[in-house]
């Protein structure tokens, strides 16, 4: 196990102006459904005498929620599980309504600070890559796929216009032996496509950036289903929000930003046709959004500084109107 000492502290991103569309009030109820190592339900529990309930599938986080647990003993609760299902887990945990959510997209530093959970192309590590420690790993997906379906996770969920060479590159070394190691898998992309980064035809965008990075969002994207999971949290978000409250999301990528967006568009109306997550207007029953967020928010220079990873991060937030404004 790697040592906590060499952990990079955790910073969360955009963390004043998650505070600001949430805006915390007394005797409310939160939902930090993306914990991690709990810096906005540390932050929410601090702005007001609030209660926060934190959601993470990943068994490292219980250690950090058993801190606050103690430091905020009956305003912090920790349920373990996917933020997909959290309309199902806060009601089970006995709150059926809530005033505010908040997702922080993507994999946290947490986890890629840890070269033994596999996320990482810059430190050595076995292939893993799973969020919740269970089911299949990235190295059953490189080791047992097909090319053409290596092929299409790289390119939809990294992005990568050189899926094919990289699927390539990964068959062949495969069959010499099976791929274990995280250092090793960036090697055999890096070799793939390195020659293309940084080329006019490229893209802009790729010029600086470690060539194994977009395959290693794809892969870890696919294996941890994370656009799926995104997709339900945001149908299991609208349905718990009591009147007023706020729903407050962080992407880091187009990918998730693109959901986000299209989402939010359908449940305040502004899109064509009936929104899919809306009753019908018979049912007198159709819940009401308003944008807080025409565009989304990003960092500040000095945040960006201070906190690289900021760099791609927005916040998009909407409310449900009733309540307070």
């Amino acid at each position: 196990m790697m040592q906590a000492a060499s952990l990079q502290p955790h910073i969360p991103v955009l963390l004043q102006e998650m505070l600001g569309f949430v805006a915390p009030e007394a005797g409310e109820t939160y939902i930090d459904a993306t914990f991690g190592a709990g810096g906005y339900s540390r932050a929410l529990l601090e702005a007001a005498p609030c209660n926060v309930v934190a959601i993470d599938r990943d068994p490292d986080a219980r250690t950090a929620a058993q801190a606050l647990e103690k430091e905020y003993a009956g305003r912090f609760t920790f349920v373990p599980g996917t933020f997909g299902a959290m309309d199902r887990l806060l009601e089970e945990a006995g709150f059926p309504q809530v005033d505010g959510i908040v997702l922080d997209i993507g994999v946290s530093s947490m986890q890629i600070d840890q070269a033994e959970r596999g996320f990482s192309f810059q430190s050595d590590g076995p292939l893993d890559m799973r969020m919740s420690q269970s089911g299949k790993s990235a190295r059953e997906v490189v080791n047992a796929s097909r090319e053409e379906e290596l092929a299409d996770i790289i390119f939809h969920y990294g992005e990568e216009k050189a899926a094919r060479k990289v699927a390539r590159a990964i068959v062949r070394a495969r069959e010499e032996k099976p791929i274990e190691r995280t250092l090793e898998l960036a090697e055999i992309v890096r070799s793939a496509v390195k020659k293309y980064y940084g080329n006019k035809g490229y893209g802009k965008k790729s010029a600086g950036i470690d060539p194994a990075t977009r395959s290693f969002q794809g892969l870890r994207i696919f294996v941890n289903d994370e656009l799926g999971e995104l997709e339900r949290a945001l149908e299991a978000a609208v349905k718990i929000l009591a009147p007023g409250g706020r729903l407050v999301v962080v992407v880091f990528h187009s990918l998730e930003d693109r959901i986000v967006k299209r989402f939010f568009a359908e449940v305040t109306g502004n899109t064509p046709g009936v929104s899919r997550h809306m009753p019908s207007m018979d049912s007198g029953a159709a819940p009401q959004f308003t944008l807080l967020t025409r565009k989304p928010a990003t960092a500040t220079e000095a945040e960006m500084q201070r906190n690289p990873r900021a760099r791609s991060a927005k916040i998009r937030a909407l409310v449900r109107q009733g309540g307070r404004s």
